[in-house]
């Protein structure tokens, strides 16, 4: 059984997602869409942006194109239309919008190369693909961010596929704990159900900094963090069980708070996608008691690697998944460049 096929008995929507320029994204989108047509897979397949061209729109270079079996459900705004190589039969007019204009959603009826886009917006994108669903899509593929910084959010999707690889850095070692680093944040524990939950869901469209003391909150008169270490430092006190920062986290936001202090509260965050504080630095906080919990975290279904950098160097294909799959426990990796054993645990 391939791995979408185990992924399809537990989600329905994925977006898959890139560490970061020529990680491999479309290369992963591709290697599923293959898997698909092997098992019989009915596949929805959409973007949070534009994939499917042959030419990167932004750096000129070569990219893989996308090939979809016949049946397969794809949205295609109506500009793109003429540009598939694939017979599109045209199932429903949207009122959903991309970049480019106005949405169809379309089964293909000839295999063949399709440009894709989805809607700009989180809400559109989960509206279609209901509507991929209810035409007969068995799981959707979202073909999403090219860099995790910018990662849709993670209402968008019931869970993500990250691709990385070697573009990341010369050292596979880098590579591997930078990637380890982010599916440990992606996966932070979320806040509890209860009362302290309860007030910050109810408060967060403030968009400001709120500090609970068992059943009272008090909103700071700061929008964001960043700057605000010492302020914070001052407004907690020892009866601060939690603090809820609901723009980025940085080294700026907390750099002010006394060490002893940051062992007692626990920070909110709305999800993981805010922290921008790299690996080293985030082990040492943790090291120092530093907790963080997320309103929603982000499921991490599987990972991708590619060994291959597009300036041309490259790392041992075994030794990458062997150093991959040791830092990620628990998740399934695949390099799809090569092909190869993944865990069977999903």
């Amino acid at each position: 059984m391939g791995l979408l096929s185990q992924l399809k008995q537990k989600y329905k929507t994925l977006s898959i997602v890139g560490m970061a320029k020529n990680a491999g994204k479309t290369t992963a989108l591709n290697y599923l869409i293959e898997e698909a047509m092997d098992d019989g897979v009915m596949l929805g397949i959409t973007s949070t942006g534009r994939d499917g061209e042959s030419t990167d729109l932004v750096t000129g270079t070569d990219k893989p194109r996308v090939f979809l079996d016949a049946g397969t459900i794809v949205s295609v705004p109506v500009k793109l239309y003429d540009l598939a190589d694939a017979g599109l039969e045209i199932l429903r007019m949207t009122n959903y919008s991309s970049a480019l204009g106005q949405i169809m959603l379309c089964r293909v009826v000839e295999s063949g190369y399709v440009q894709i886009a989805g809607p700009v917006s989180t809400k559109d994108q989960k509206a279609m693909c209901r509507d991929m669903l209810d035409l007969g899509a068995e799981i959707i593929l979202i073909d999403g961010a090219v860099d995790r910084k910018s990662i849709a959010a993670p209402d968008a999707s019931d869970a993500i596929i990250l691709s990385t690889g070697a573009v990341l850095s010369r050292s596979l070692k880098k590579v591997v704990e930078e990637t380890a680093h982010i599916v440990g944040l992606y996966q932070l524990p979320e806040l509890e159900d209860g009362p302290a939950r309860d007030r910050i869901l109810e408060l967060q469209d403030q968009e400001k900094i709120m500090l609970i003391k068992g059943n009272k909150i008090r909103a700071l008169d700061l929008k964001t963090g960043l700057s605000a270490g010492k302020f914070l430092d001052e407004a907690i006190d020892e009866a601060t069980e939690y603090v809820y920062i609901p723009g980025a986290l940085t080294n700026s936001v907390i750099s002010d708070i006394h060490p002893a202090k940051m062992k007692t509260v626990e920070f909110i965050l709305k999800d993981p996608t805010k922290i921008f504080i790299e690996a080293m630095h985030w082990q040492q906080l943790r090291k120092k008691g530093f907790t963080v919990k997320v309103l929603k975290n982000i499921k991490v279904a599987a990972l991708t690697v590619n060994p291959r950098a597009p300036i041309g160097y490259s790392f041992e294909h075994e030794a990458l998944l062997k150093a991959m799959r040791s830092a990620v426990d628990g998740i399934p990796v695949i390099d799809v460049k090569m092909g190869g054993e993944f865990s069977e645990t999903v």
